[in-house]
């Protein structure tokens, strides 16, 4: 039996009701596409990442499908499966035809009765409850059918569904412009970069070259124990960060693997505030992805299969360092010394990296270019507190709409 917090025990206005998932639509899941099925061409395969950040790149598939699979605008999809936080949710779909992955429903529903844009935003609002109480919020996890369409939502009479559709989105459109200016401050370092430091595969503005092993002191390595499927769960428990904490390019602490009570604590990998982080090994598009850690995270560290490079602050300033090996057409050239065998993913050795040369402008003007780094990263902090006063004022407005507290 489902147990789910009951946010809707208040009485309902007068024509409104609570209806089960199933009563008012229908779930069809997406084919299970293998590698194999995969092509250069096509339909796009829609995945979960696909839903969660359209920049992310998409499969292809160039056959015959049964039209169930097959995806337009304006259809609702619900991704079922992934990880909690982060993988589930309803959308709408604009991407323009697709076809759909397994772990996503595409939703049919009768919008004589039920508009689409109330039905993404009623399931979204239940979501973390059925993930909490069904599935406890830690590791991989994936919603079946039958508790799905067990759910219960709020439906208020159509007349009223298209005004609450019309205050919500309104307060959402808020959100996309704070999202559209997060993705413009993001793309300001590698722009200031250029236009002080020109483009260093050409090197037109002819700095000085060095090997890499010149300005620094070392590369530290890291360490991959045996460490618990959950994240810690605050800062007073040491981890171990994974991948996905410098994949983007960007750092991100909360990507790590708690790490068991018993184990000896290797502090010496431990991450600090100025540190430059280097992946050294993964698949052929992340490997040499690179960060600087811009604040102290405290009882963080390294795993093997990140590089931490110890530069000389003498010679080079960190947000310098990263900025010059993320620069789209110089990582290329990075990610060229990686190397290994089929079946296994790419790596990079110190050796290599040592001896790679860099472009090294004069140390007062790498200075300028880390203030300004600086002052972008400042702001960046008060945007994401912004956002998360507009993800705040959402929720609650979602809340008050389907408990019937909004005057429409």
């Amino acid at each position: 039996m489902i147990r789910l917090k009951n946010n809707m025990q208040k009485t309902l206005p007068e024509g409104w009701k609570n209806v089960k998932i199933d009563e008012i639509s229908n779930l069809i899941n997406g084919k299970a596409f293998k590698p194999s099925d995969w092509t250069v061409t096509g339909l796009p395969i829609i995945r979960i990442q696909n839903l969660n950040d359209p920049t992310k790149p998409y499969n292809y598939f160039n056959g015959e499908v049964e039209p169930k699979y097959h995806v337009n605008n304006g259809d609702v999809l619900l991704s079922w499966s992934g990880t909690p936080g982060t993988s589930f949710g309803a959308h709408i779909w604009q991407g323009g035809d697709a076809v759909l992955n397994q772990h996503i429903f595409r939703v049919e529903i009768s919008e004589d009765r039920l508009l689409k844009k109330i039905f993404v935003y009623a399931v979204n609002l239940r979501l973390n409850d059925l993930i909490h109480n069904a599935h406890g919020g830690v590791g991989l996890s994936h919603i079946t059918k039958t508790r799905l369409e067990k759910i219960e939502i709020t439906l208020p009479p159509l007349p009223t569904q298209h005004k609450i559709v019309e205050i919500l989105e309104e307060a959402d459109n808020l959100r996309k412009l704070r999202q559209q200016a997060d993705e413009k401050m993001k793309n300001l370092v590698p722009s200031i970069f250029i236009d002080m430091f020109g483009d260093p595969v050409m090197n037109e503005k002819r700095w000085y070259i060095v090997r890499l092993g010149e300005i620094l002191h070392g590369i530290d390595s890291g360490w991959s124990p045996i460490c618990e499927q959950n994240a810690r769960s605050n800062n007073s428990d040491w981890a171990v960060l994974t991948l996905g904490a410098i994949t983007t390019c960007y750092f991100k602490p909360t990507e790590n693997k708690l790490l068991p009570s018993h184990l000896v604590i290797k502090k010496q990998i431990e991450v600090k505030k100025g540190d430059v982080l280097f992946c050294r090994k993964n698949t052929k598009d992340l490997v040499g992805a690179c960060v600087y850690v811009f604040n102290t995270y405290p009882k963080l560290l390294m795993s093997d299969t990140i590089f931490r490079l110890d530069y000389k602050k003498d010679k080079i300033w960190g947000q310098y360092l990263w900025s010059l090996l993320i620069e789209k057409n110089f990582r290329k050239s990075i990610q060229v010394l990686a190397s290994g065998s089929a079946g296994s993913m790419p790596n990079i050795s110190k050796q290599k990296l040592l001896n790679f040369k860099i472009p090294l402008p004069p140390l007062s003007l790498q200075q300028e270019f880390a203030e300004r780094v600086e002052e972008i990263e400042a702001e960046k902090g008060r945007q994401a507190e912004s956002k998360k006063k507009l993800d705040e004022l959402f929720q609650s407005l979602m809340q008050r709409a389907f408990a019937g507290e909004l005057m429409v």
